[in-house]
């Protein structure tokens, strides 16, 4: 197979072109091009598109080893990156990204179906990173089991550090969290540490957790007078999920924006919610319907918002 996810191609006897998203077997691929749509091909059937670097080239692998002064040589700093495609947001890039000033010797295998298979074996250079695996991202809830296996390396006068072995299920809740910028690749992914230090228990700390009152309030801070429910621009890793995660999680954050809005005595506050297909607004309406605190609820100007916003009058 010489393609892989992320490469851009050109169909041979079409008009077509876009980026590999899935490999289907040693002898189809699946492409999906502007529109987003994903066509299953035959390998004879596409050709590379030169100029096109495929996503995840690294610069690290090439880097020498040099000696590394005692109080600068680091021990700990090895990351799991995971990356959506710089071109194509359904493909997911895995980084191995080095921070220690060792050696890292690394491999990778997966577990699908009773079936393993080594997928990356290699050397990741002190102070760099190393692509080693792709996914289509809408296979996320069935990616096979991770294996990685890291042993560490280095020629200076330094301890031998225990071999890293780290298994992994990959589910859409461990992408939960906001994209952070990945050391050295310049480019926004979830960062999983995988040398995680020793767990160190703070006693003062644990006791005070102790005595702390069970009465103590909790704070809530004032909304905004317009709050947008756009799931982009609530969740990062809303690609991850299902329309069903999505509408809970929209409803679930115009719930909190209300309670707030009643807790500060606001008079009023627009839930912006898109026209859609239309079930986001039901629910919302259907909330607002049932709670004492509102006096009315309307839709929002229309010459701003059309019908994609509810305005809602508090008691």
């Amino acid at each position: 197979m010489k393609y892989q996810l992320g490469d851009f191609v050109r169909f041979v006897d079409e008009n077509l072109e876009g980026y590999v998203t899935r490999i289907i077997s040693a002898d189809m691929i699946g492409v999906t091009g502007a529109d987003d749509f994903e066509i299953p091909v035959p390998v004879n059937k596409v050709t590379s598109v030169h100029g096109h670097k495929t996503a995840g080239q690294d610069a690290g692998d090439s880097k020498a080893v040099s000696t590394i002064p005692d109080e600068l040589f680091k021990d700990k700093g090895i990351y799991l990156a995971v990356v959506t495609d710089q071109k194509t947001a359904a493909v997911a890039h895995f980084y191995l990204v080095n921070q220690t000033s060792y050696q890292l010797l690394i491999t990778l295998s997966s577990l699908k179906d009773q079936v393993n298979k080594g997928e990356f074996a290699g050397i990741v250079a002190p102070a760099s990173y190393q692509k080693i695996y792709s996914a289509p991202m809408a296979d996320l809830q069935i990616w096979p089991q991770l294996t990685f296996q890291i042993l560490y390396h280095t020629t200076q006068n330094k301890k031998v550090n225990a071999p890293l072995v780290i298994t992994e299920k990959f589910k859409a809740k461990d992408f939960a969290g906001t994209k952070k910028p990945v050391p050295m690749l310049n480019e926004n992914g979830w960062l999983i540490r995988l040398d995680e230090d020793d767990l160190v228990i703070d006693t003062e700390k644990l006791k005070e957790s102790f005595f702390k009152p069970a009465d103590e309030k909790r704070l809530v801070d004032k909304p905004t007078s317009e709050v947008d429910l756009h799931i982009e621009t609530l969740r990062d890793d809303h690609h991850f999920m299902s329309s069903a995660t999505i509408l809970n999680l929209q409803l679930d954050h115009f719930k909190k924006a209300l309670e707030a809005a009643i807790v500060h005595q606001l008079p009023e506050i627009t839930f912006i919610h898109g026209t859609g297909n239309g079930i986001l607004k039901h629910e919302i309406h259907k909330l607002l319907g049932k709670n004492n605190k509102i006096q009315t609820f309307m839709d929002a100007r229309k010459e701003k918002f059309g019908y994609g916003a509810t305005k809602v009058i508090l008691k």
